[in-house]
């Protein structure tokens, strides 16, 4: 008997449909101030992009997470 499963899997799909890219706004951890890793990657791609005010002491997870897109796209780094 053949396997079921034999052909979804889920690695080797280009879009698996899981949930793996959430809206920030909807993490359960979204409201929690941002992690050392953010906080590294925002003020380096701030430096990047010219932009010293996309830096922020305290701000949120969720809020980290927007601007680094935000910043990822203005200096070239979406998608990659």
């Amino acid at each position: 008997m053949a396997d079921p499963h034999a052909d979804n899997n889920p690695k080797t799909e280009p879009d698996p449909g899981s949930n793996t890219e959430k809206d920030p706004d909807d993490w359960t951890t979204g409201g929690e101030p941002m992690t050392g890793a953010q906080a590294s990657y925002l003020k380096t791609l701030s430096e990047q992009a010219h932009d010293a005010d996309a830096f922020e002491e305290g701000i949120t997870k969720a809020e980290a997470s927007k601007r680094i897109d935000a910043l990822r796209d203005k200096v070239g780094l979406a998608g990659r």
